[in-house]
């Protein structure tokens, strides 16, 4: 619910009508999406398309989004003749403006717009929430790590009531939790597909053009040829380290590399430390009674998105600062 409301308030601003309605059909999608499908291994059978429950479903979620989306441009579009050019500084008011001025070469029309915005919710604040849980399952299970995190937030921003962006780049540790949640858990495990456009060779492999190629981030990730004790929840191994995930470390991809190379990295980044930082900074955090750190699921859910197979459940207790 977090990392969606900082989502929504950047992308549509904060007068958007039921936000989480619209969260919960665009994950509708992200599922139905990552899901099997006979269609998925039998393409060119109109049979199987014509009976496919998933793809008709599918397609009514589309359209729910799209209505949802139609009402935002109108409820944007009438705000903005009522109260004047300077309302809305968010991005669906930067992308309509740039529709109306019409000056680009190639024209963005409202369909462009629509799923612009969709891509962005679907996949920045599902990748966003996906690792702010892994982060909250790592930490609860190493309790140092935690009292660290957590001694640094408050540390550093103690008297504030509330966290802003510019008060991200003091938390070092916090950082170092972020990498190491990512190295484990890379929000898109085999991050999109690629299509190779000249036949090449890869150490031992012919791979012919027009072949689609999947990285396997994940895998990685947790190489023994590139990682000192791999399995393990160390923060402090990016430390000393210069290695980065913005695209030149090949061990290290969460957000894949090259022109293709994750759009929104900054924004979600920017939304995870923020959500994380919040978290950490105003709560206390306890696992059910008769829970041991150790009996935390970690198990994984296949899909698109490197999702927790099971909830994360946690008692939150208001830090005593916060309640003086």
């Amino acid at each position: 619910m977090l990392t969606n409301d900082i989502t929504v308030k950047t992308v549509i601003g904060d007068k958007c009508k039921d936000p989480d309605l619209f969260v919960k059909e665009l994950d509708n999608i992200v599922k139905l999406a990552s899901g099997f499908s006979l269609v998925d291994l039998y393409p060119s059978s109109w049979l199987l398309r014509l009976i496919s429950r998933k793809l008709e479903e599918a397609k009514r979620c589309r359209e729910r989004v799209y209505q949802f989306m139609d009402g935002i441009i109108a409820q944007q579009r009438e705000r903005k003749s009522t109260k004047g050019d300077g309302v809305g500084k968010d991005f669906l008011s930067v992308l309509l403006r740039i529709h109306d001025e019409n000056t680009e070469q190639i024209p963005l029309d409202i369909d462009n717009i629509k799923t612009i915005i969709g891509d962005i919710f679907s996949a920045g604040s599902e990748t966003t929430s996906t690792t702010l849980l892994w982060a909250m399952s790592e930490l609860i299970r190493n309790h140092r790590v935690m009292q660290k995190a957590q001694s640094e937030v408050r540390e550093l921003l103690r008297g504030c009531t509330t966290i802003n962006e510019s008060d991200l780049v003091r938390l070092n540790y916090l950082h170092l939790v972020i990498k190491e949640t990512l190295r484990l858990h890379p929000p898109v495990p085999l991050l999109l597909p690629r299509q190779c456009r000249e036949t090449c060779r890869i150490l031992e492999y012919d791979i012919p053009k027009g072949a689609t190629v999947l990285v396997n981030v994940w895998a990685i990730g947790r190489d023994p040829k590139y990682w000192e004790d791999p399995e393990e929840f160390k923060p402090e191994r990016f430390a000393t380290s210069n290695v980065d995930f913005r695209g030149t470390d090949f061990q290290f991809l969460p957000f894949g590399s090259g022109r293709r190379m994750c759009p929104g990295t900054s924004f979600g980044l920017a939304s995870l430390e923020l959500a994380l930082a919040t978290l950490l900074y105003h709560f206390d955090w306890k696992l059910p009674a008769n829970v041991k750190p150790e009996d935390v699921d970690m198990s994984e859910a296949h899909g698109i998105t490197l999702r927790k197979k099971t909830p994360l459940i946690l008692h939150a207790v208001p830090h005593k600062s916060d309640m003086a």
